[in-house]
């Protein structure tokens, strides 16, 4: 299937040869120095483990033209040959795939949609195959081969396993989905959820970079989170940490597909807010486009369905922030199309309910269109090739 591919492994044979090509990918280009630092290394060791990496074109060494020499030689800084090999990675919903081809940089080189005309497992994988394969035939042109393939899906996702034990959007159970795609698109493949998938992209070349504690919260047809803490992007014992789309807020709020009532999710989703404004307004209204535009006409009833929700979502921030006291939190998402309508109400509302010092927590906004989830599952792919430990942050602990 694949042209230019060939076995290769990725020659940080040692964690902690894994976390110094994670810290200059994350942090570089650095000097050894600051990569010993960062890494909380002695310099001898990452001398040691840079050679190989250099010898095998994954770190490049160039003058720093601006750094004064030491011991009368000049300093060198070391970075990341972004195009010495390229991933794939597929973001699946539940009406189609986006995929990208990424550099070990994680910059995407080409991106694809292709739509899905059925949601059983065997047809999302065909589908799946058939824009692989497209996408290798671009890497062709690269000249470089591709080392993963990286597949992100909403729902419950078991990393390790490779399976998805439950996508309500596609309505999956217990898919052993890493290994169905290792066999069928003929790469090696991580699995993991959406989310988590898009929190591992911004840790390593985002908005989270530098940071030992942040969450990232989307919105759109579910609310999702993403948690990491002490450098560690957190799963659970479970796999299911970070829920908060189904955190109470309001007990006598409408019922949840999860059974309770009142949830972020029941009062913040998009279907929760596509259903809440035609109740609202006695519209027939469409989809989300149209009731985003209906409140930006100044209707009231679909004002204040979106002023709800951003109430509904700052609490369930506000949770993160009490809990887990993070230093940022990322909002993304589809949804903030819509975040004009209740940005306000987000910040009201976390202010109001974060506890003392975890209102401190910084809220950033941070639109990413679609192609960004599957750039998140390219990202896993890059951690499952380079690193023994896929949740070494690989930089510097504070």
């Amino acid at each position: 299937m694949q042209s230019t591919s060939r076995v290769e492994t990725f020659p940080a044979h040692t964690p902690a040869a894994s976390q110094i090509f994670t810290t200059v990918l994350c942090h570089g280009p650095l000097t050894r120095l600051e990569v010993a630092r960062r890494a909380g290394l002695s310099p001898a060791a990452v001398t040691k483990a840079v050679r190989p990496l250099i010898e095998a074109g994954y770190l490049v060494e160039d003058a720093n033209e601006e750094a004064r020499p030491v011991l009368g030689r000049p300093a060198h800084l070391v970075r990341v040959d972004g195009g010495r090999a390229l991933f794939i990675g597929l973001k699946v919903t539940g009406d189609v795939i986006i995929g990208v081809l990424a550099d070990l940089c994680c910059r995407i080189r080409v991106a694809r949609r292709v739509a899905l005309h059925g949601r059983e497992p065997g047809a999302v994988l065909a589908v799946a195959a058939e824009l692989v394969r497209e996408l290798l035939t671009e890497a062709d042109g690269f000249g470089v081969p591709v080392h993963g393939l990286g597949i992100a899906v909403s729902g419950d996702v078991d990393r390790s396993e490779g399976t998805v034990r439950y996508s309500p959007f596609l309505e999956w159970r217990d898919v052993p989905l890493a290994e169905l795609a290792t066999v069928t698109c003929g790469l090696p493949t991580t699995v993991d959820n959406d989310v988590r998938a898009l929190t591992v992209a911004e840790q390593w070349f985002g908005d989270g970079v530098g940071l030992t504690d942040f969450a990232v919260v989307t919105v759109g047809a579910g609310i999702g989170c993403g948690l990491v803490v002490h450098g560690r992007v957190v799963a659970g014992a479970h796999g299911v940490a970070g829920e908060i789309g189904h955190v109470t807020v309001d007990p006598a709020g409408p019922p949840c597909h999860c059974g309770n009532r009142g949830c972020v999710e029941a009062i913040a989703g998009e279907a929760a807010i596509l259903a809440q404004v035609r109740e609202a307004t006695g519209r027939a209204v469409a989809d989300t486009a149209e009731a985003v535009a209906l409140a930006h006409r100044g209707d009231a009833g679909a004002r204040a369905v979106y002023a709800r929700a951003g109430e509904a979502i700052g609490r369930g921030i506000a949770t993160v922030a009490n809990l887990l006291g993070p230093e940022r939190v990322i909002i993304s998402g589809e949804g903030l199309a819509a975040y004009d309508l209740f940005a306000e109400q987000i910040r009201d509302a976390f202010g109001a309910a974060a506890f003392g010092s975890a209102a401190r927590c910084e809220v950033h906004t941070r639109p990413l269109p679609f192609e960004e989830w599957a750039r998140g599952a390219a990202a896993t792919a890059i951690q499952s090739f380079i690193t023994t430990d896929p949740n070494r942050p690989g930089k510097e602990q504070r």
